[in-house]
């Protein structure tokens, strides 16, 4: 009869403590898998902030747009910060913000580019009016 009550304990002793080691462990992945959805860093908006910056200036942003392009770099500056601190919310929240700041920059420098095009093309035709007046007379 011990011999039975040995036998019985120990079968229990192990199946108890092995579904307790795989409640564990399913509590634990599961907690990671949760923990590793919420915590991505943004690097594809980082990516794509980082190139609407550079296009800005490229357009002539820090010219033409000098307050965005500021707002877009400082912003773009606090979201690097935030990354590094592995705050990605935030970061993520920062990045966008910075590139929609450098998509304003960069349309506002086009649109001052096509501007003053326009009033070079019209100063243009204003100089051969006069000339042609000139040669008339």
């Amino acid at each position: 009869m011990e011999l039975t009550t040995m036998k019985t304990r120990t079968e229990k002793f192990p199946s108890n403590s092995l579904r307790g080691l795989k409640l564990a462990a399913l509590a634990l992945g599961s907690s990671l898998v949760l923990a590793g959805c919420a915590g991505n860093p943004p690097t594809e908006q980082y990516a794509v902030t980082q190139s609407a910056v550079n296009s800005a200036v490229s357009a002539g942003g820090t010219e033409f747009a000098a307050v965005e392009m500021k707002a877009a770099q400082d912003k773009f500056k606090q979201a690097e910060i935030a990354m590094h601190d592995k705050k990605y919310d935030e970061a993520k929240r920062l990045a966008e913000q910075a590139e929609w700041d450098a998509r304003v920059a960069e349309r506002k420098a086009q649109a001052a580019k096509a501007q003053k095009a326009v009033q070079d093309a019209r100063q243009g035709v204003q100089d051969v009016r006069e000339e042609g007046l000139r040669s008339a007379q």
